[in-house]
């Protein structure tokens, strides 16, 4: 999941699994006890973070670490408003258009300051067109950055430049309400240039090269194994931080990391790091353990528009509306989600919005015939059909379900394709699939969010590759009108477009559902996915 698209993190000791589990039963008191005392917590990453090189991790998993370690010009306040981080202060002008940030002394993890001059780096690095950056669109708000991406300008011309080493001025293509907003994400966070231009894998293992400006550090990473943070003792407001030191186990299997949780190996269970296992909701939620917060993310299939049969769009509609969502939701996830017939989440909207129906079998019926027809070939003669999704238990199961929803709707067998994370991730940027699961979780609370995504077929994470020029268009009128309301309108219509050519099938908005040892306070939690560790500590 974020950021995009949505998507995780791991493990202490290197033995088996059966003793560590059988060892906590005997020492749970003991465990605790020593994590009241040294501020310490425990918790679970579903999965090894790829990278935790803010400029090029657009998965979950790794952005869960790197908001931990680095902190942009601005931070997310508890009351989910935004507050000045490593800026101390900005100013706007009249048109909107251009900010001044005033930079406070800020100092990286070896000590070296945080500076204009490493935001200016950062920002410009990322839109060379040599620069691997899977969310470039994020900064196509700087004037001419995407111009810079497409190697239509210098990326010198690019809208950022700092007239000292704490004065940064940022120049936008057009105003951009959630700006402020987006500099508080990952997208625009500051890397140490003084180390990023000397050691290209500065971030790809834990050495002396990880610097960060955070409010922790990392400690530790034994890949596939666990990684450890510590507290930052060169952070700029580290009086502020009361957690001397986080550790993350990597546990694929939810099942395990309720046991872990249950026997006191782990503090904190479920979303926004992990999942509970699906089979012990109900029980969890009888008991009243579950905590449960609504989502700005969808979970929904991506369909590969490029590759055959869903190249066709009524094939495409077909296999989406004939999905029954609230089946899903109530045999499977059972968590208070909401079926998705569009791809805004409510968090982000003020009117009930529906495109199409649930579980519109008989439209869906019609859909595939027309599109039998258009292909000129018969049921038995479309190629075969594969989901992919990524190893989870929850993702197995609704994989099943919409399996056998498709096989009772047009007596086809899909066939399922189960694939190891980074391996998966590999597969979509390749666009190496038919159809696959994906989740996407906003970076900031607004629609374009998620549209801007599909804007351009250039963007490396439009997996679909769908484009649609009278989509494109609506956007970017969207983004050159002060209007909000006139905005919002433009933003629905290109939205109505999407839906209606479904390069994906939206399957339900997500909510986050967690469980977590009542010692364990001031941990901030957003509609974003994220999880803010400055002000948490272990209540004694």
């Amino acid at each position: 999941m974020k950021k995009w698209m949505a998507l995780t993190l791991w493990k202490c000791l290197q033995v088996p699994l059966c003793i560590s589990l059988i060892a906590a039963a005997g020492c749970q008191k003991k465990t605790d006890s020593s994590r009241l005392r040294q501020q310490e917590l425990h918790l679970n990453l579903h999965s090894e973070p790829p990278c935790l090189d803010p400029r090029k991790s657009s998965d979950t998993t790794s952005i869960s670490i790197i908001n931990m370690c680095f902190e942009g010009l601005m931070s997310k306040s508890a009351d989910g408003g935004l507050k000045e981080a490593v800026a101390e202060s900005y100013s706007i002008s009249d048109d909107k258009k251009t900010y001044t940030f005033f930079l406070r002394e800020a100092f990286w993890s070896d000590g070296n300051p945080v500076t204009a001059f490493n935001f200016e780096k950062t920002w410009k690095d990322m839109m060379d067109p040599a620069f691997p950056c899977d969310f470039a669109n994020d900064l196509y708000v700087l004037k001419n950055a995407e111009s810079a991406k497409m190697k239509k300008c210098s990326v010198s011309e690019i809208g950022v430049r700092a007239l000292d080493a704490h004065t940064l001025v940022v120049e936008l293509e057009h105003p951009t309400p959630y700006f402020l907003e987006l500099t508080a994400t990952h997208a625009l966070y500051p890397t140490p240039t003084h180390i990023t231009n000397a050691h290209a894998d500065w971030a790809q293992d834990y050495s002396s090269r990880f610097v960060c400006n955070g409010p922790f550090r990392i400690n530790e990473w034994r890949h596939h194994n666990f990684l450890s943070v510590v507290k930052n003792e060169n952070y700029w407001d580290k009086e502020c931080v009361k957690l001397e030191k986080i550790t993350f186990a990597m546990i694929e299997d939810e099942n395990t990391e309720l046991s872990m949780f249950e026997n006191g190996e782990l503090d904190w269970a479920g979303s926004p790091l992990s999942n509970l296992p699906i089979d012990a909701m109900i029980s969890l939620c009888k008991k009243g353990l579950v905590h449960t917060y609504p989502l700005a993310g969808v979970y929904y299939y991506v369909f590969n528009t490029r590759c055959p049969p869903f190249d066709n769009v009524n094939m495409r509609k077909a296999f989406a509306l004939a999905i029954n969502r609230q089946q899903i939701i109530e045999n499977i996830t059972q968590s208070g989600q909401l079926p998705a017939t569009s791809i805004i989440p409510p968090t982000m909207r003020k009117d009930s919005r529906e495109f199409f129906q649930d579980a519109d079998v008989k439209e869906a019926q019609r859909y595939f015939q027309l599109a039998l027809t258009e292909l000129n070939i018969t049921k038995e003669q479309l190629p075969k059909i594969c989901l992919s999704y990524n190893t989870m238990s929850s993702h197995h199961k609704i994989a099943q379900t919409i399996q056998e929803q498709w096989f009772n709707a047009f007596g086809i067998r899909v066939e399922l394709a189960n694939k190891e994370w980074k391996v998966f991730l590999d597969e979509l940027r390749g666009h190496q699939f038919q159809i696959a699961r994906l989740g996407g979780i906003a970076n900031v609370n607004d629609p374009m969010a998620f549209l801007h995504l599909y804007k351009y077929l250039s963007n490396s994470i439009n997996h679909s590759q769908w484009t649609n020029a009278d989509f494109t268009e609506l956007v970017e009128k969207s983004e050159n009108t002060t209007d909000p309301e006139e905005r919002l309108a433009l933003l629905k219509k290109a939205e109505e477009i999407f839906v209606g050519e479904m390069p994906i099938a939206p399957i339900y908005f997500y909510t986050g559902n967690y469980l977590k040892k009542p010692y364990v306070k001031g941990v901030v939690l957003s509609e974003m996915s994220e999880m803010d560790f400055k002000n948490a500590y272990v209540e004694k």
